[in-house]
């Protein structure tokens, strides 16, 4: 996605100094006019605002607080925007220390995969301060359409745990009408287009379900990120005290689906476990 993103500025005439752990990824990047860094900090060093979309929670530590990180060498007065799905806590985190060297971070994790990173219609949640924010927002608006400011640092990031835990109900329902559909002899194209405009319609429906029909699991969104999501959501309800039975099933079935070996496939490999669970592969 981060790829994805970064031709978006590039095109809008933005002046991008890049890093990634895997140079050749950024070619594309460097021969349309990016400026190659080796490191977080270099990228940092030169930029008013600093943005970051990696793996996972752990990336993250070592992109910001690691040796040559993006904390070590970024200016007073830079606003640091983290894209990533981590833990709200580390979004605070990052935020508090950013505030005691004198500049700021914003969290704006995203939603709406490779289609919505190449169109430059994400789905943007937004944590931090208003301030930074309003300055950020024109680059926002070059990513995303539906951008929305959800309140102070770590905001965004809970907003998107509530995101990946409707997906996660959706994409078992998706899949279950799928494989219920197939058994009773369906045309399975068919009955999507009938269950599609109705109260049944949804995301996942629309774009992930006609890519099961194809045997197309090609990633959009990673089983193994989206099983990473959903531990921090599951994590984040225990310290709130909740109870989320629903999300705890999913990732059980997701784990089994990287059980399988199949985590670098797209979230609609779900349909692989529950077939197998089912007899019908």
């Amino acid at each position: 996605m981060g790829l994805s993103m970064c031709h978006r500025l590039l095109d809008a005439g933005y002046d991008l100094a890049i890093y990634n752990r895997t140079k050749k990824k950024a070619n594309s990047l460097i021969k349309k006019g990016a400026r190659w860094t080796g490191s977080p900090a270099a990228a940092a060093r030169s930029a008013d605002i600093v943005f970051s979309i990696v793996g996972f929670p752990n990336d993250v530590e070592e992109v910001y607080f690691g040796k040559k990180g993006i904390l070590e060498a970024a200016s007073a007065g830079s606003i640091m925007v983290d894209m990533t799905t981590t833990k709200p806590s580390l979004a605070k985190r990052i935020y508090k220390q950013a505030r005691s060297q004198r500049m700021t971070s914003i969290d704006a994790p995203v939603s709406g995969g490779d289609v919505g990173a190449k169109a430059g219609t994400l789905s943007i949640m937004v944590g931090g301060d208003k301030k930074a924010v309003k300055t950020v927002m024109p680059i926002f608006e070059v990513l995303g359409k539906n951008i929305i400011y959800e309140g102070k640092a770590g905001s965004g990031q809970h907003t998107k745990m509530c995101n990946q835990i409707t997906i996660a109900g959706t994409m078992i329902g998706v899949c279950e009408s799928l494989l219920y559909a197939k058994k009773a002899g369906l045309d399975l194209s068919v009955m999507l287009d009938a269950i599609s405009g109705g109260a049944a319609g949804c995301w996942s429906l629309s774009n992930l379900a006609p890519r099961i029909v194809d045997r197309n699991f090609d990633p959009g969104f990673y089983v193994e990120h989206f099983v990473k999501d959903m531990e921090i959501a599951l994590d984040e309800a225990r310290r709130m005290d909740l109870a989320l039975p629903g999300l705890a099933l999913v990732h059980q079935l997701y784990k089994a689906v990287v059980a399988q070996g199949h985590g670098r496939l797209g979230t609609q490999a779900l349909t692989l476990a529950l077939e197998k669970i089912s007899g019908e592969v």
